[in-house]
């Protein structure tokens, strides 16, 4: 079998790849069926809707704050980001939003905005419309409410709905019930790649001929008391309780660990000519997608950020771009000690000397980390900093780590040209996805 190099510029650096490990035949970029993203929708701690998450990215302003969602009393950790002023029984209704774990009532949220800015007409028999859907946690409140039912009350009590509103799947097959699609639809699950897994997964769907239009993204909503309990555990949250806004700061030397948050983010991808006809504003073009695994441990990423690099290098190939065609990275960057010497060390292998001069932030700084949300919520974040011309910042860098040598964007946002912008993503079990998203006249063509 014949092997090949995917990066040239790093030939002694980055790992070789097979050539039959690619989803999709080798073809032409420009004879793919290319996809475009039409429509975006977004909740999270620092906004209810895309419009109010960019400002709020774009001026550097936290979303976490102190629990309210329980009783964090006696929690090593007391503070998330959390969705503010959400009603789903008036935004859903009532007796729909009651059968929907909270990742699913945001999932929702986030879809039906996509589809209304997209102004995507979906017939009764969209068969050609399909949902992927991803989460990394599941139904984790319906959960929690189910075990203390049958503690307190007995099985017995237990709700009929108690299994399909828990599981991973629910949200994207809620979504399809919501919007009527009928086409291809599963849940990603692969801890905090899950949501970019979604895009690239429904992206291939789409140069396939497999559907015309495809709603993707995530949904979660895990800031509960397992959640937090858990994470603390594993000694993976910041403890920063006197300060909860200042918690998040990726790529920080004194970084103590992620701030869990919740939310949902969606894009609406389309075949471009199928876009075009019916007159879509296009937003985006999703033109490269990257997908690894480290096969090295449960939690902790490869040595030397190895399979984050494959996933990069491959998104670069898949978009026929050199490592000096992106203008931007949003990288995975949790605000973990490990994460981002790791994370750096990828980026350093796949773009040689020019690592240090690449921009990169971590918007989770800003937005905390939404686990298996957080790849759709990113790429949102990374299209609308193209329309923008304007690199979101990393906030809370106050002594830059020195293993972190990187542009990282400090505290405030900065004026730039990006054509092309890449976003990464890393889940436990060892996943890695790399997503290139071309500016929307990058190739008009």
């Amino acid at each position: 079998m014949r092997r090949v190099d995917t990066c040239d510029a790093t030939r002694d650096k980055v790992a070789f790849r097979d050539e039959t490990a690619m989803s999709l035949p080798t073809r032409e970029i420009d004879k793919m069926r290319r996809v475009v993203v039409t429509g975006v929708g977004g909740i999270c701690a620092v906004g209810n809707n895309a419009a109010q998450i960019w400002e709020a990215i774009f001026t550097g302003r936290s979303g976490i704050g102190a629990i309210t969602r329980f009783d964090a009393e006696g929690f090593e950790t007391r503070f998330a980001g959390e969705v503010k002023e959400f009603d789903p029984a008036a935004t859903i209704g009532r007796k729909e939003s009651r059968r929907m774990d909270r990742y699913t009532q945001l999932s929702v949220t986030a879809a039906r905005e996509a589809v209304a800015q997209s102004g995507l007409d979906i017939p009764s028999e969209a068969t050609r419309v399909g949902v992927l859907v991803g989460t990394g946690m599941g139904g984790m409140e319906t959960f929690e409410a189910g075990v203390e039912t049958l503690l307190t009350s007995g099985p017995r009590r237990i709700s009929p709905f108690f299994v399909p509103m828990m599981l991973p799947n629910m949200a994207s097959g809620t979504v399809s019930i919501d919007l009527g699609a009928k086409g291809p639809n599963f849940g990603t699950v692969s801890a905090c790649a899950s949501s970019a897994h979604a895009i690239g997964e429904a992206t291939l769907m789409i140069r396939n001929d497999i559907a015309d239009a495809m709603v993707a993204g995530g949904g979660e909503a895990a800031v509960t008391r397992m959640g937090i309990s858990g994470f603390n555990a594993m000694g993976a949250l910041s403890t920063r309780n006197d300060d909860p806004g200042s918690a998040s700061r990726p790529f920080d030397r004194d970084r103590d660990g992620f701030v869990l948050a919740e939310g949902a983010a969606v894009l609406i991808l389309e075949e471009r000519e199928h876009a075009i006809a019916r007159g879509a504003t296009i937003l985006a073009e999703v033109v490269g997608y990257g997908a690894t695994d480290d096969a090295n441990h449960m939690v902790q990423p490869a040595p030397g950020g190895e399979g984050a690099a494959r996933a990069m290098s491959i998104a670069l190939d898949d978009a026929g771009l050199a490592q000096t065609g992106i203008d931007y990275i949003n990288a995975h960057g949790t605000s973990t000690q490990l994460n981002e010497k790791l994370e750096t060390m990828a980026v350093q292998r796949v773009f040689g000397e020019r690592a240090g001069n690449v921009p990169i932030s971590s918007t989770k700084s800003m937005t905390g980390h939404l686990l298996g949300a957080a790849g759709s919520l990113e790429a949102l974040i990374t299209i609308a900093a193209m329309h923008a011309n304007l690199l979101p910042p990393t906030i809370n860098q106050h002594t830059q780590d020195p293993e972190c040598p990187l542009d990282t964007i400090p505290n405030v946002a900065r004026g730039a040209e990006i054509r092309y912008a890449m976003t990464n993503s890393m889940g436990f079990g060892g996943h890695n996805v790399s997503l290139i998203l071309a500016r929307a006249d990058q190739r008009a063509s």
